[in-house]
C-alpha cells in the first residue's frame, strides 16, 4: 500500500484509495464503516495514465464522485463513479495533491485530516484496547514461565470419559501438505540429480537478480569442449533450449548437480539423454562420476551416430561411496553434438518407481501415515501473475514434453514430480490425493496477484481443463484422459474424492466470478467431487469473513483455512472450532504452524501444536482434515522456516513438530468420547496449557487418550475411563518430553498396566498417548 488516500462519502462510508506499485496501470480501493472492519478490495484499471497516485476524491453530484490522480509521467486525470467499481476516466487541469502534513511526537506524517464524532474514536480505542489484551496473551512463551508461573508446583486434575457421550470425527483428520517451496521437489523429494538437466534454466526465474542462473547453472566444461546454448533443433517445443558441444579435443562437459552428487557403494544409477550428431561424424564418449580429486567411481562408453534425436540409457555402479561427487561426459573423439535432457536417477527410488522419489525422504513422509496429501503447493499452484499459473497438463506425459515454468519461491521447476508422481505416490501411502488448482486467479501474495484474473475469453478452456483433470484421475479407458492416464501407466483410476479450487485468494469480485463458475461445472458433471473453497491467510479479516459468505452463499461443502500463529495463539485458541456451526462448510485447515521469534520447530513449538490438536478431534465432526505447513525443507536452500521435515543430499532430520504430526496420525480415531478435565487451579493461563482428548478407533477397538502438558511442572491426573474399563489391561505409553527449546527428539515408547481411577504422571512439556484395547479386560 503506497500513498494512501483516505475520503468518507455521503453515506458515511470510509473509502480507502492507494497506489498498487510502480508498474501496474491500476489503483486500489476497499471501504469500511468503522475503519475496523473492511469490505472487498477493488483493483480498477486505469484506460489513462501509467502507475498512478490519487491525489484527491471529490463528489461531483449526489450520486457521482470523481478521483483526481496523476501518472508517473506527471500528467493528471480524473476518473468518475457514481459506484466505486465502475470507472469512466478523462484528463483534466492540473490538481493540487490535497494531503496535510502533521508532526506527531517528532515524526512528520502525511495524509488527510477528518473531523469525527468522539463515539468513533472511542470505538477505534476500545478495539485497540481488546487487539492489545489479545496479544498480550498470544505473545506468552516458555521464556516468559518464570514469570508467569513463579511458584507453581505439580498441578493435579482428573480425567473422566463420558463414553455414552460419542461422535463421529473425521478419519481424515491428520495429513501432509506438499509444496514445492525450500526446493522440495527438484534437489529434493524428486530424485533426479543433475541439476539443470534441460537447460531451461532462466534469468527470470530468479527476476533477474542472478546472472548465473541461466541454461549453463550447473555445468561447465573442460578441455577442448566448448559449449554453448541452441534453441532451433529442440526435442520438443516445450524444452527449445539444448547443449550444442563442440569437441575440438579431449575434454569434458560436467554437472555438480544440486550441492553435489551424493553415491552410495553398490548402488545403480540409471544414466539417460537425448543426443544427436550435428556434422554426421560418430562421436564416442565416457559416461562418469567422479569424486572431487577426479577417481572414477562410475563409468560406461556412450556412443552418438545418429542425425536424429535419440534417447539413449546407461547403468552406472558405483564402486564406493562419495557425497560430493560430479558428472561427466568425457568426449574422446571431435565432432559437435546437440545433447538435451541429461539425467542421473538412483534405481534405488521410494517403491522402486522409474522417474520416483528419493527413497530416504518419501519414507520419511510415509512414516507420517498422512491420510491425506494436498498438492502440488499453495502459492506455487496459482503462480506469480496469471502466465505462471501451475497448469496440470503440463506436467504429465513423456519428460521431454513437460513444461517446465518459474518456481515462484525463487527458483526452477522441472516439472519431472508431475500430477501423475504426486497421484502415484498418494497411491503408494495410502492418503487421499486433494490436488489443489488456481481459481482463476495468481497468488495474492506475489507482484503479479493483484492484477486480476484469467481473462473471461479464456475461462471455458480454464474450466475443461479442471474437468479433464477429474476425468484424468477417476475416467475408464473409454474416456480421453482416462486413456490417457492408462497410457502412461495405470489403468486403474485414482479414486479422486476432492480437489482445492484456489488459495488464500483475495476475495474479489474477480476472484468470485471465477471461482462460481469453476465451481457450477464441477458439481454440474461430478456431483461427488467434494470441491474445497478457499478463505484466505488469516483466521479473521476481509478474505476470512468475505470467504465464508461466499462458502454459505454456495454452500460449499468445505473450505480451507490458513493461519500461523504464535504459540500463544494456539493456547488460547483451542475453543475455536467449538462455536463454529455444524450445519455449514467443513474445515479443511490446509496450513497452519506455531511460530516463535527466530522461527524454530522446537519442542515448545510442537506442544502448542499439540494442545490444538486436541481441540481439532474434539472438534472432528467439523474440521474433516488438517495439515501442517510447510512439509519439507533443504538446509541451505530456504526460503521459509519452520518446516516440519529438513533434509540435505545425505540425511533427514524430523522435527518435533514432526513427532506430534505423526503420534497424531497414528494414534487417530473415527469416534470422538467426550471427557471432563477438571484441573485443581485457578489460573486460567495454567488450565490452557493442559490439553486433554479420547478417541476411539473402530478398526483395532483400541481407546487413545491424549494428555498435552505444556506447564514447566509435572501434572499428575487422575483418569476414570468408567465403563470402557472395568478392571487392569496392558497398554502403551507413547511419550514426548524434553526442554521447550530442544529441536532433536524422539517419543519413547513402554508398557504399562491401566486401570480404573490410578493416578498418572505427566512430564512437564510433554505430549503423551496412551493406548489400550477394550476387548482385553482383566477382572
Amino acid at each position: 500500500m503506497y500513498d494512501p488516500f483516505l475520503y468518507r462519502d455521503r453515506q458515511a462510508v470510509w473509502r480507502c484509495f492507494w497506489t498498487l506499485n510502480d508498474h501496474d496501470n491500476v489503483f486500489a480501493q476497499a471501504s469500511s464503516n468503522d475503519l475496523i472492519q473492511w469490505g472487498r478490495q477493488y483493483y480498477p484499471e486505469t484506460t489513462l495514465g501509467k502507475t498512478v497516485t490519487v491525489l484527491a476524491v471529490r463528489r461531483e453530484t449526489n450520486n457521482q464522485y470523481a478521483i483526481d490522480y496523476k501518472d508517473s509521467a506527471g500528467e493528471y486525470f480524473v476518473a468518475s463513479t457514481s459506484d466505486f467499481k465502475t470507472y469512466n476516466f478523462k484528463k483534466s487541469p492540473i490538481v493540487a495533491d490535497s494531503r496535510k502534513e502533521v508532526s506527531i511526537n517528532g515524526a512528520v506524517l502525511r495524509g488527510q485530516i477528518h473531523r469525527v464524532a468522539w463515539s468513533e474514536v472511542n470505538a477505534l480505542l476500545q478495539h485497540v484496547e481488546i487487539v492489545q489484551a489479545r496479544h498480550k496473551l498470544y505473545r506468552e512463551n516458555s521464556s516468559m514461565y518464570g514469570t508467569l508461573f513463579p511458584d507453581l508446583k505439580t498441578v493435579t486434575g482428573s480425567i473422566s470419559l463420558e463414553p455414552n457421550r460419542r461422535k463421529e470425527i473425521s478419519d481424515l483428520l491428520v495429513g501432509v501438505f506438499f509444496e514445492d517451496i525450500n526446493y522440495a521437489a527438484d534437489g529434493g523429494l524428486y530424485a533426479e540429480l543433475i541439476q539443470n538437466r534441460d537447460f531451461e534454466y532462466s534469468l527470470s526465474d530468479r527476476e533477474g537478480r542472478d546472472k548465473s542462473w541461466n541454461a549453463m547453472h550447473s555445468w561447465s566444461s573442460t578441455g577442448g569442449v566448448n559449449v554453448i546454448i541452441d534453441t532451433t533443433h529442440y526435442i520438443h517445443i516445450n524444452n527449445k533450449h539444448h547443449a550444442l558441444v563442440n569437441v575440438g579435443s579431449a575434454g569434458a562437459l560436467r554437472n555438480t548437480g544440486f550441492d553435489g552428487i551424493v553415491l552410495r557403494k553398490g548402488q545403480t544409477y540409471e544414466f539417460s539423454c537425448f543426443s544427436k550428431l550435428m556434422n554426421g561424424k560418430v562421436v564416442q564418449a565416457n559416461v562418469k562420476l567422479v569424486r572431487p580429486n577426479g577417481e572414477v567411481l562410475a563409468t560406461q562408453k556412450l556412443s552418438v551416430s545418429t542425425v536424429k534425436w535419440k534417447q539413449q540409457s546407461l547403468v552406472l555402479k558405483a564402486t564406493a561411496d562419495e557425497d560430493k561427487a560430479s558428472f561427466e561426459i568425457e568426449f574422446t573423439t571431435p565432432g559437435v553434438v546437440a545433447l538435451d535432457m541429461i539425467s542421473v536417477f538412483p534405481q534405488n527410488t521410494f517403491k522402486g518407481r522409474k522417474n520416483g522419489l528419493r527413497a530416504d525422504l518419501a519414507n520419511v513422509i510415509a512414516d507420517l501415515h498422512p491420510r491425506f496429501i494436498r498438492f502440488p503447493g499453495g502459492c506455487v499452484a496459482h503462480g506469480d501473475g496469471v502466465h505462471n499459473i501451475y497448469h496440470w497438463k503440463n506436467t504429465i506425459g513423456p519428460l521431454e514434453a513437460r513444461k517446465p515454468q518459474r518456481n515462484l519461491w525463487g527458483y526452477h521447476q522441472t516439472a519431472g514430480l508431475g500430477y501423475l508422481e504426486y497421484f502415484q505416490f498418494c497411491e503408494d501411502v495410502g492418503a487421499e490425493p486433494v490436488p489443489v488448482v488456481a481459481a482463476g486467479v495468481p497468488c495474492q501474495n506475489s507482484v503479479g496477484g493483484q492484477q486480476g484474473g484469467i481473462p473471461e475469453s479464456e475461462m471455458d478452456s480454464y474450466v475443461q481443463d479442471i474437468l479433464d483433470l477429474i476425468e484424468f484421475a477417476n475416467g475408464d479407458g473409454k474416456t480421453t484422459w482416462g486413456k490417457k492416464r492408462i497410457a502412461l501407466g495405470h489403468p486403474k483410476p485414482f479414486n479422486l474424492k476432492y480437489i482445492g479450487i484456489g488459495n488464500e485468494d483475495l476475495i474479489t469480485d474477480v476472484f468470485e466470478a471465477r471461482f462460481v463458475k469453476i465451481h457450477e461445472a464441477v458439481k454440474r458433471k461430478y456431483p461427488d467431487i467434494t470441491v474445497i473453497g478457499t478463505v484466505g491467510p488469516f483466521y479473521q479479516g476481509t478474505d476470512y469473513v468475505e470467504g465464508w459468505k461466499l462458502a454459505d452463499q454456495l454452500r460449499l461443502e468445505m473450505v480451507d483455512e490458513h493461519y500461523y500463529e504464535s504459540p500463544g495463539w494456539f493456547i488460547y485458541n483451542q475453543d475455536f472450532y467449538d462455536r463454529y456451526d455444524r450445519s455449514k462448510s467443513k474445515v479443511y485447515l490446509g496450513e497452519y504452524a506455531s511460530h516463535l521469534p527466530g522461527r524454530p520447530n522446537n519442542l515448545e513449538t510442537a506442544l502448542s501444536e499439540a494442545i490444538y490438536l486436541t481441540a481439532l478431534e474434539r472438534n472432528g465432526d467439523v474440521v474433516t482434515m488438517a495439515s501442517y505447513a510447510p512439509l519439507l525443507a533443504k538446509e541451505g536452500h530456504t526460503q521459509w522456516n519452520p518446516d516440519m521435515i529438513y533434509f540435505n543430499n545425505q540425511s533427514v532430520t524430523t522435527t518435533p513438530g514432526y513427532e506430534v504430526q505423526r503420534m497424531f496420525s497414528v494414534h487417530g480415531g473415527n469416534e470422538y468420547i467426550s471427557s471432563n478435565t477438571v484441573i485443581d487451579h485457578r489460573d486460567n493461563a495454567v488450565m490452557k496449557r493442559i490439553g486433554t482428548s479420547v478417541v476411539y478407533d473402530r478398526k483395532t477397538g483400541d481407546v487413545i487418550i491424549k494428555v498435552v502438558n505444556l506447564l514447566p511442572v509435572q501434572c499428575d491426573l487422575k483418569i476414570n475411563l468408567n465403563e470402557l474399563l472395568m478392571g487392569e489391561v496392558p497398554a502403551k505409553l507413547i511419550t514426548l518430553t524434553g526442554e521447550p527449546g530442544e529441536k532433536n527428539l524422539r517419543p519413547q515408547e513402554k508398557d504399562i498396566r491401566l486401570s480404573r481411577d490410578r493416578v498418572y504422571a505427566f512430564p512437564p512439556y510433554s505430549l503423551s498417548v496412551i493406548r489400550y484395547r477394550t476387548s482385553v479386560v482383566n477382572k
